[in-house]
Protein backbone atom coordinates (compact mmCIF):
# COMPACT_ATOMS: atom_id res chain seq x y z
CA UNK A 1 0.00 0.00 0.00
CA UNK A 2 2.73 2.39 0.99
CA UNK A 3 4.63 1.58 -2.22
CA UNK A 4 1.65 2.86 -4.22
CA UNK A 5 1.39 6.10 -2.28
CA UNK A 6 5.12 6.89 -2.20
CA UNK A 7 5.43 7.82 -5.95
CA UNK A 8 2.42 10.12 -5.64
CA UNK A 9 3.95 11.87 -2.64
CA UNK A 10 7.20 12.33 -4.53
CA UNK A 11 5.40 13.88 -7.48
CA UNK A 12 3.46 16.17 -5.14
CA UNK A 13 6.66 17.30 -3.46
CA UNK A 14 8.19 18.38 -6.76
CA UNK A 15 5.13 20.20 -8.07
CA UNK A 16 5.53 23.97 -8.26
CA UNK A 17 2.11 24.98 -9.53
CA UNK A 18 -0.51 26.35 -7.13
CA UNK A 19 -2.67 29.34 -6.22
CA UNK A 20 -1.42 32.12 -3.95
CA UNK A 21 -4.92 32.64 -2.58
CA UNK A 22 -5.11 29.04 -1.41
CA UNK A 23 -1.70 29.21 0.22
CA UNK A 24 -2.64 32.50 1.91
CA UNK A 25 -5.89 31.01 3.18
CA UNK A 26 -3.94 28.13 4.71
CA UNK A 27 -1.14 30.20 6.26
CA UNK A 28 -3.01 33.36 7.32
CA UNK A 29 -4.71 31.85 10.42
CA UNK A 30 -1.37 30.54 11.65
CA UNK A 31 0.27 33.91 11.09
CA UNK A 32 -2.53 35.68 12.96
CA UNK A 33 -2.21 33.29 15.91
CA UNK A 34 1.56 33.81 16.05
CA UNK A 35 1.06 37.59 15.92
CA UNK A 36 -1.57 37.53 18.69
CA UNK A 37 0.59 35.37 20.98
CA UNK A 38 3.69 37.47 20.32
CA UNK A 39 1.92 40.76 20.95
CA UNK A 40 0.22 39.46 24.10
CA UNK A 41 3.50 38.20 25.57
CA UNK A 42 5.27 41.43 24.65
CA UNK A 43 2.54 43.49 26.31
CA UNK A 44 2.67 41.40 29.50
CA UNK A 45 6.46 41.70 29.76
CA UNK A 46 6.22 45.44 29.08
CA UNK A 47 3.54 45.82 31.73
CA UNK A 48 5.67 43.93 34.26
CA UNK A 49 8.58 46.29 33.54
CA UNK A 50 6.34 49.36 33.83
CA UNK A 51 4.92 48.14 37.16
CA UNK A 52 8.42 47.58 38.50
CA UNK A 53 9.54 51.05 37.41
CA UNK A 54 6.45 52.62 38.98
CA UNK A 55 7.19 50.88 42.29
CA UNK A 56 10.83 52.00 42.26
CA UNK A 57 9.76 55.55 41.38
CA UNK A 58 7.36 55.73 44.33
CA UNK A 59 9.94 54.32 46.74
CA UNK A 60 12.55 56.80 45.52
CA UNK A 61 10.17 59.75 45.92
CA UNK A 62 9.25 58.80 49.48
CA UNK A 63 12.87 58.14 50.46
CA UNK A 64 13.73 61.79 49.71
CA UNK A 65 11.06 63.26 51.99
CA UNK A 66 12.13 65.00 55.19
CA UNK A 67 8.70 66.05 56.46
CA UNK A 68 5.78 63.91 57.56
CA UNK A 69 3.63 62.47 54.79
CA UNK A 70 -0.17 62.76 54.75
CA UNK A 71 -3.15 61.32 52.90
CA UNK A 72 -2.92 63.89 50.11
CA UNK A 73 0.69 62.87 49.42
CA UNK A 74 -0.23 59.17 49.31
CA UNK A 75 -3.17 59.93 47.01
CA UNK A 76 -0.91 61.86 44.65
CA UNK A 77 1.72 59.10 44.33
CA UNK A 78 -1.07 56.56 43.90
CA UNK A 79 -2.43 58.65 41.02
CA UNK A 80 1.10 58.79 39.60
CA UNK A 81 1.39 55.00 39.69
CA UNK A 82 -1.97 54.67 37.90
CA UNK A 83 -0.79 57.06 35.21
CA UNK A 84 2.33 54.95 34.59
CA UNK A 85 0.59 51.60 34.05
CA UNK A 86 -1.74 50.42 31.29
CA UNK A 87 -4.86 52.57 31.31
CA UNK A 88 -7.33 49.68 31.34
CA UNK A 89 -5.91 48.10 34.52
CA UNK A 90 -6.18 48.94 38.20
CA UNK A 91 -3.26 49.06 40.59
CA UNK A 92 -3.20 48.59 44.36
CA UNK A 93 -0.42 50.08 46.47
CA UNK A 94 0.84 49.71 50.02
CA UNK A 95 3.47 51.95 51.61
CA UNK A 96 4.97 51.04 54.98
CA UNK A 97 7.86 51.98 57.22
CA UNK A 98 9.27 48.91 58.94
CA UNK A 99 11.95 48.77 61.64
CA UNK A 100 14.04 45.95 63.05
CA UNK A 101 14.34 45.31 66.77
CA UNK A 102 17.36 43.22 67.66
CA UNK A 103 16.25 42.40 71.22
CA UNK A 104 13.03 40.70 70.10
CA UNK A 105 14.47 39.52 66.78
CA UNK A 106 11.43 40.84 64.89
CA UNK A 107 10.23 43.51 62.47
CA UNK A 108 7.75 46.15 63.60
CA UNK A 109 5.59 48.55 61.60
CA UNK A 110 5.88 52.27 62.33
CA UNK A 111 3.07 53.04 59.91
CA UNK A 112 1.40 51.53 56.88
CA UNK A 113 -1.13 52.87 54.37
CA UNK A 114 -2.77 51.33 51.32
CA UNK A 115 -4.67 52.36 48.24
CA UNK A 116 -6.71 50.09 45.98
CA UNK A 117 -8.66 46.92 46.67
CA UNK A 118 -6.04 44.16 46.79
CA UNK A 119 -4.03 45.00 49.92
CA UNK A 120 -4.47 45.62 53.63
CA UNK A 121 -2.16 47.64 55.84
CA UNK A 122 0.68 45.82 57.57
CA UNK A 123 0.62 45.51 61.35
CA UNK A 124 3.16 44.12 63.81
CA UNK A 125 1.29 40.81 63.70
CA UNK A 126 1.12 40.49 59.92
CA UNK A 127 4.43 41.99 58.75
CA UNK A 128 6.09 38.63 59.41
CA UNK A 129 4.47 37.57 56.13
CA UNK A 130 7.18 39.45 54.21
CA UNK A 131 9.99 39.02 56.72
CA UNK A 132 11.91 36.79 54.33
CA UNK A 133 11.82 39.55 51.69
CA UNK A 134 13.13 42.30 53.98
CA UNK A 135 16.83 43.08 54.33
CA UNK A 136 19.06 42.34 57.30
CA UNK A 137 19.25 45.60 59.27
CA UNK A 138 21.03 46.99 62.33
CA UNK A 139 19.04 47.46 65.52
CA UNK A 140 16.33 50.15 65.19
CA UNK A 141 17.08 50.64 61.50
CA UNK A 142 14.11 51.49 59.28
CA UNK A 143 13.26 50.85 55.66
CA UNK A 144 10.50 52.14 53.44
CA UNK A 145 8.61 49.23 51.88
CA UNK A 146 6.55 49.94 48.75
CA UNK A 147 4.38 47.21 47.23
CA UNK A 148 2.20 47.30 44.14
CA UNK A 149 -0.30 44.75 42.87
CA UNK A 150 -1.64 44.97 39.33
CA UNK A 151 -4.21 42.59 37.82
CA UNK A 152 -3.66 42.47 34.05
CA UNK A 153 -5.89 40.79 31.50
CA UNK A 154 -4.10 39.65 28.31
CA UNK A 155 -4.84 41.72 25.23
CA UNK A 156 -5.87 38.64 23.24
CA UNK A 157 -7.46 35.40 24.45
CA UNK A 158 -4.58 33.09 23.56
CA UNK A 159 -4.87 30.65 26.44
CA UNK A 160 -2.91 32.97 28.78
CA UNK A 161 -4.78 33.63 32.00
CA UNK A 162 -5.08 36.75 34.12
CA UNK A 163 -1.69 37.90 35.41
CA UNK A 164 -1.25 39.11 38.99
CA UNK A 165 1.83 41.34 38.95
CA UNK A 166 3.27 41.95 42.42
CA UNK A 167 6.30 44.12 43.11
CA UNK A 168 8.05 44.81 46.41
CA UNK A 169 10.75 47.46 46.76
CA UNK A 170 12.49 48.60 49.92
CA UNK A 171 14.82 51.54 50.41
CA UNK A 172 16.35 53.52 53.25
CA UNK A 173 15.38 57.16 53.90
CA UNK A 174 17.97 59.34 52.19
CA UNK A 175 18.00 62.59 54.16
CA UNK A 176 16.45 61.67 57.53
CA UNK A 177 16.62 58.75 59.92
CA UNK A 178 13.01 57.92 59.11
CA UNK A 179 10.02 59.09 57.08
CA UNK A 180 7.13 59.93 59.38
CA UNK A 181 3.40 59.94 58.68
CA UNK A 182 0.82 62.34 60.08
CA UNK A 183 -1.24 60.67 62.79
CA UNK A 184 -0.48 58.06 65.39
CA UNK A 185 2.08 55.30 64.94
CA UNK A 186 0.30 51.95 64.79
CA UNK A 187 3.20 49.88 66.03
CA UNK A 188 2.75 48.38 69.48
CA UNK A 189 6.22 46.85 69.52
CA UNK A 190 9.09 47.73 71.87
CA UNK A 191 9.70 51.41 72.51
CA UNK A 192 12.36 53.14 70.45
CA UNK A 193 15.67 53.23 72.27
CA UNK A 194 17.56 55.59 69.97
CA UNK A 195 17.57 59.25 70.98
CA UNK A 196 17.66 60.53 67.39
CA UNK A 197 14.46 58.73 66.48
CA UNK A 198 12.70 59.85 69.65
CA UNK A 199 13.58 63.45 68.82
CA UNK A 200 12.08 63.11 65.33
CA UNK A 201 8.91 61.46 66.58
Amino acid sequence: MFQRILPALRRFRHREDGLVSVEAALSLPLLLIVFAVSYTLFDLFRQEAVNSKATYTIADLISRETTALNDDYIDSIYALSQAMIRSDTEISMRVSVVRWDEDTDAYYVDWSVERGDEMDVWTDDTVSGIADKLPIMPDEERVIVVETWNVVEPVFAVNIGTQNMYNLVFTRPRFASQVAYEGSVISDGPAHDDEVDDAIL
